[in-house]
C-alpha cells in the first residue's frame, strides 16, 4: 500500500478479532486476566507482550496507534489524552533539570506556559529565538541543549521556518529536531522526509474527525541516535532507536497516567480513515477563503502561508505540498471592531478549535492568550486587531456569505 487514503484506512488487527469485526472493538476495560501467575509476572516483566491494566496498555488504543504508524510511516506511535498531555511526557522524557529547549515566542499559548512556568519550575530551561533566523538559531544552543522544538505553521502567528536548515542545525549539533505539527498532520506535511525526529501533534484536530475527542501523539522515526541524549543513553544501549518510545510506553506514560481513553482511540481510529477527505476540503476552503478576505476593504490585512504573496508561501509550497493548514487570520481597525464583527456571525461558529467540520473563529488576544499582558503578547505576535479563523468544510459560498455580511456590519 502506498496511497494516503488507502493506508490511513487498512491496518492489520495484532491479533484476530473472535467475530471478525471490520473495526477494532473498544476494549473498555480497566484490567486483564493472565491464565497463570508465571504469565501474568512475565507480562509485567516485559518479557511477554500483553495488556494488563489500561493506564498502561489497551488493545482499543494500541491498534489506534498502529493505524498511525501505517498512515505516517513512524518507527513507533504513543497515543496520550490530549495534545498537551503528549508535549508534556515528550518534554519529561528527553530533558531535565539543568538542560534547554531552543524555540521561538511565536508558539501557541498552552505550549508557551507548559515551557515558561510548568516546566520552568523543574528547572528546566526555554532558549527563545527566531526560528527562521538559521544562524541566531545556531548559535543560541549550547551543550545543555536537547531539542530544537517548533510548529510547522504557528499558530497564531502562521510563521513558517526552514525545516530542512533546522534538520541540519539539529544533525550538526547532534540534537533532536521536534515539531508539533497540529497544524500539518502526516498527509499534510511529511516530516522524515525534512529531517524531523520526533513529531508531536494534538489528534484532536484533523484526526479526530470532526472535534468528537481529546487526543495527542507522539511519533518516531527513527532516525535519532539517543546515545546523544544523557536521560536516554542507557535505554539506547539496550533499545537503540525504540528507546524513546520504551521510556514513554513503560515508564513516563504509566507514572503520569495520560494515555489515551479507549472511546477516544475508536473515534479517532475512525476519523483517520476520513482525513484525507476532510484536509483536503478544509485546506482548499482557506486558501479561498483568504483570498476573499483579501478583498473585502474591511480587512486590513490577511495572513495565510498559501497566498502568493505570503512571505512564507516559497516555504509552504515546498513543506507543505498538499495544503498550507486550514487556518488563516486576518486584522479589522481595532478590537472594538473585532468584536462586533464575531458577533455578526450567523453560520460561524465563535468557538476555540481547530479542524472542526464547523468553521470556528475567535479573538486570540481576548482568549486562548488572555493570560498574558500586552507586552508579553506583543512580543508572541498577538496583536488586539487579529482575528483567527479557522476552516471547516462547510459549503464555501455559505462561509463567503457570512462573512460578508458580518464585515459589513461590523
Amino acid at each position: 500500500m502506498s496511497g494516503f487514503a488507502t493506508k490511513s484506512i487498512h491496518a492489520k488487527f495484532l491479533k484476530k478479532d473472535a467475530h471478525n469485526a471490520l473495526h477494532m472493538p473498544i476494549y473498555d476495560s480497566v484490567a486483564f486476566a493472565a491464565d497463570t501467575a508465571e504469565d501474568l509476572a512475565a507480562s509485567f516483566c516485559g518479557r511477554k507482550p500483553a495488556h494488563t491494566y489500561s493506564r498502561i496498555s489497551n488493545p482499543t488504543v494500541e491498534h489506534f496507534e498502529q493505524k498511525i504508524k501505517n498512515f505516517s510511516g513512524a518507527q513507533g506511535a504513543v497515543a496520550a489524552a490530549s495534545g498537551m498531555a503528549a508535549l508534556s511526557a515528550l518534554f519529561l522524557t528527553i530533558a531535565g533539570q539543568g538542560d534547554n529547549i531552543v524555540t521561538t515566542r511565536h508558539i501557541f499559548g498552552n505550549t508557551y506556559s507548559l515551557f515558561s512556568a510548568t516546566l520552568k519550575q523543574w528547572g528546566l530551561e526555554t532558549i527563545y529565538t527566531d526560528l527562521t533566523d538559521l544562524r541566531q538559531t545556531a548559535n543560541v544552543i549550547n551543550e545543555k541543549t536537547r531539542a530544537i522544538f517548533l510548529e510547522t505553521i504557528t499558530n497564531p502567528q502562521l510563521e513558517v521556518a526552514d525545516i530542512t536548515g533546522l534538520a541540519e542545525i539539529a544533525r550538526r549539533k547532534k540534537i533532536l529536531l521536534i515539531a508539533d505539527t497540529t497544524l500539518t498532520p502526516p498527509y499534510l506535511f511529511d516530516a522524515p522526509n525534512f529531517g524531523v525526529h520526533l513529531e508531536v501533534l494534538s489528534s484532536t484536530k484533523y484526526i479526530s474527525g470532526g472535534a468528537t475527542s481529546l487526543g495527542g501523539l507522539i511519533l518516531d522515526y527513527g532516525a535519532y541516535d539517543y546515545r546523544n541524549n544523557p536521560h536516554l543513553a542507557e535505554q539506547a544501549q539496550k533499545f537503540g532507536p525504540y528507546a524513546l518510545l520504551q521510556v514513554l510506553k513503560t515508564r513516563v506514560c504509566r507514572d503520569l497516567g495520560n494515555i489515551l481513553s479507549p472511546h477516544n482511540a475508536y473515534l479517532q481510529s475512525l476519523g483517520l480513515e476520513t482525513l484525507v477527505l476532510r484536509a483536503g476540503l478544509s485546506c482548499a476552503n482557506t486558501l479561498a477563503l483568504a483570498r476573499f478576505l483579501q478583498t473585502r476593504p474591511q480587512v486590513r490585512k490577511v495572513n495565510y502561508p498559501g497566498l502568493a504573496d505570503s512571505p512564507s508561501f516559497a516555504l509552504a509550497q515546498k513543506q507543505f505540498p498538499n495544503g498550507a493548514g486550514a487556518l488563516l487570520t486576518f486584522e479589522l481597525d481595532s478590537r472594538e471592531k473585532c468584536f462586533q464583527f464575531l458577533n455578526r456571525l450567523q453560520l460561524i461558529r465563535r468557538a476555540t478549535n481547530l479542524n472542526d467540520n464547523k468553521t470556528l473563529i475567535i479573538h486570540p488576544a481576548s482568549t486562548i492568550f488572555s493570560e498574558y499582558t500586552a507586552e508579553q503578547k506583543a512580543t508572541m505576535g498577538v496583536p488586539e486587531t487579529l482575528i483567527r479563523l479557522a476552516v471547516g468544510i462547510e459549503d464555501l459560498a455559505d462561509l463567503q456569505e457570512d462573512l460578508q455580511q458580518a464585515l459589513e456590519a461590523a
